[in-house]
């Protein structure tokens, strides 16, 4: 076992780790906005490192190509779908407010222009 066969192995526990934590995340935590930004921010990244790990496994392979570019869509796709369904979840108002974090200054009457009323 050389040292590529490890880090390769590396990589992929830790990006299979990654993608476990997001759908625990997305079946325990209460509303839609938690849950969406469970499914992303660590399922994109477990991805990358499955990926990455994948690649260096595969290395001079024709197949690299296509493991690059399914990073590369991944990349691309997953923060406007993130976008997208907290967008819908907020105008379906299927969200916990409790869970919103407050605009103190807009509770307090400023309207944004510096102390110009």
């Amino acid at each position: 076992m050389n040292v590529l066969d490890i880090i390769t192995a590396v990589l992929i526990l830790s990006g299979s780790t990654l993608a476990l934590t997001a759908a625990i995340g997305v079946v325990r935590f209460p509303d839609t906005l938690s849950r969406m930004h469970a499914a992303t921010k660590p399922q994109v990244l477990g991805l990358l490192l499955v990926l990455a790990g994948a690649a260096i496994r595969l290395r001079g392979h024709a197949d690299i190509g296509m493991v690059i570019l399914t990073g590369l869509f991944t990349l691309i796709t997953a923060p406007v779908v993130a976008n997208r369904v907290g967008q819908l979840a907020y105008r379906e108002q299927n969200i916990r407010d409790d869970l919103l974090t407050r605009d103190e200054m807009a509770e307090f009457g400023d309207t944004g222009n510096d102390g110009q009323n």
